[in-house]
């Protein structure tokens, strides 16, 4: 990236608003109508990444969640130094967005707070941690050495997490993005298991960053 850091930390805030001001706002807005269905809250998940991918990814990388960033970190892909500006940026672009949230349709299903449903925290983290390392492999499959893939994959990772939505939603509250839940749960105040999805999301990126097996088989070219 050549921009001035501050510039795509800027694009890293409303890229990651965006994400979870559409995603949080699906579900907040389904449940004032009673709820929707799971294939369109999924859609509506996907929606929330494509978007802002498409719009930023030219600008900042489009990273829009902490696991994605330390696992180009980790892996060489991304100056550590610029790890931390860019965390901050997407954890207050996530909060910024869940104020929005809250004040444009009011509090409801806790502000999209992502929280275990039937399930235990250690259930609840190892898909958590199952489903960003899908989302961390997809972004290291497109930001790996080689040629520069198709402008269409860089929906992969949106894929992903409406795959995850669907798959896992239900249980969990798919949200494989610390950010993501840090910003409904300061808004809404509902920290249930909260340190189970930033741990396991971290622990995600960080590992598909540095495995050796996933980045050879990630290796395009």
């Amino acid at each position: 990236m050549t921009r001035p850091l501050a510039t795509r930390c800027a694009a890293e805030a409303a890229g990651t608003a965006l994400l979870v001001g559409i995603g949080t706002g699906a579900i907040v807005a389904g449940a004032d109508v009673g709820g929707i269905p799971l294939i369109e809250l999924a859609i509506a998940q996907a929606i929330a990444v494509a978007v802002p991918v498409l719009l930023f990814a030219g600008t900042s990388g489009a990273h829009l969640n902490p696991a994605v960033t330390l696992s180009l970190g980790t892996s060489g892909r991304f100056p550590w130094s610029e790890v931390p500006p860019y965390v901050a940026a997407q954890c207050a672009g996530a909060l910024a967005a869940s104020v929005a949230v809250r004040w444009s349709l009011g509090p409801a299903a806790a502000d999209g707070a992502t929280t275990p449903h039937g399930i235990g925290p250690v259930l609840t983290g190892l898909l958590e941690f199952a489903f960003t390392l899908l989302l961390v492999a997809s972004v290291l499959y497109l930001t790996a050495p080689g040629p520069a893939p198709p402008r269409r994959l860089l929906l992969l990772p949106a894929a992903v997490v409406g795959l995850s939505a669907y798959a896992i939603g239900p249980l969990t509250g798919s949200s494989l993005n610390p950010a993501r839940s840090l910003g409904p749960a300061i808004v809404s105040g509902t920290a249930t298991d909260l340190g189970i999805y930033v741990a396991a999301a971290l622990a995600a990126g960080a590992l598909g960053g540095v495995a050796p097996w996933l980045r050879s088989y990630l290796r395009r070219g």
